[in-house]
């Protein structure tokens, strides 16, 4: 029997929501009076359900390729109707938490939580405000540069392979500019994922997508000797910031890290700074 299908302690999702406010809580709403007439939102049921099944894939109670129940037995389970647990699965769908397969064969299976999901929600808002390409490459300019001072201070032989290997990778896409600009693209992550800090990888990783998205767009329309140029220039940049860094020299890693995101006239910056941003297809 599923983990899911077992009997579920305390109320149905529909009780739960309708229930009323826990002592704990009862007590501080009696304790104001300016709380009085106050409207408090109750969560609907399909939200309610999204939730259970949500805290249950992010803690890995749940993993990637695991097939929920039918759709019966978690009707069962959260004592739910068929519409409402179709809402809380279309939710978690949105959230690129489940794949749900139509057919014979189909249902609902989990799949990895993906951080394109946060960068594409950034790139809305961040188009939707007007921002700027040089806004994000701003943004950039001041979370990457520590990020390399860091890595030169506490590297491995292991890390220093990792980035060798990049640097290879780059000079194998020297004569296709959208694989080139991926693979400098891929050494800017790298950078910031050997420092092994989760929370700064996602940051790094959404705001280098909204980078990469505006390149891209760039190349594909202005192939050049300029732009070669500036992959070639790039390529020399992230080339001297592994020497810097297997050398254990931290402050020179930041400025030359902070001298090329800046610089107009490289390929980190090929998209033209003053182009609003559209990462919307």
């Amino acid at each position: 029997m599923s983990s899911l299908a077992r009997p579920v302690e305390g109320p149905t999702v529909p009780e739960a929501a309708s229930a009323g406010p826990p002592s704990d809580v009862s007590g501080l709403l009696s304790h104001s009076s300016r709380s009085v007439g106050r409207q408090v939102r109750v969560p609907k049921a399909a939200e309610l359900v999204a939730g259970l099944l949500r805290r249950r894939i992010v803690r890995s109670e749940l993993g990637p390729g695991d097939s929920l129940p039918s759709e019966s037995e978690l009707m069962e389970v959260f004592g739910v109707s068929r519409p409402t647990l179709r809402e809380a699965l279309r939710v978690l769908e949105t959230e690129s938490l489940i794949e749900i397969r139509r057919g014979v064969h189909g249902g609902a299976r989990v799949t990895s939580p993906d951080p394109q999901v946060a960068a594409r929600y950034a790139g809305l808002i961040l188009e939707y405000r007007n921002a700027t390409v040089g806004d994000v490459y701003q943004a950039s300019a001041m979370i990457e540069p520590p990020c390399a001072r860091e890595l030169a201070r506490r590297h491995t032989a292991g890390d220093v392979r990792r980035l060798r290997a990049a640097l290879n990778a780059e000079k194998a896409a020297m004569g296709d500019p959208l694989r080139l600009l991926a693979a400098q693209d891929d050494f800017h992550r790298l950078v910031v994922d050997l420092l092994g800090n989760e929370t700064m990888t996602l940051l790094v990783g959404i705001v280098r997508s909204i980078v990469d998205r505006a390149n891209t767009a760039h190349a594909a329309t202005h192939d050049s000797p300029a732009l070669r140029s500036q992959a070639r220039k790039g390529h020399r940049a992230h080339t001297k910031l592994v020497d810097l860094i297997e050398a254990g020299d931290a402050v020179a890693a930041h400025d030359l890290w902070t001298r090329h995101i800046t610089a107009t006239d490289d390929v980190v910056n090929a998209a033209d700074a003053g182009t609003r941003l559209e990462v919307q297809d």
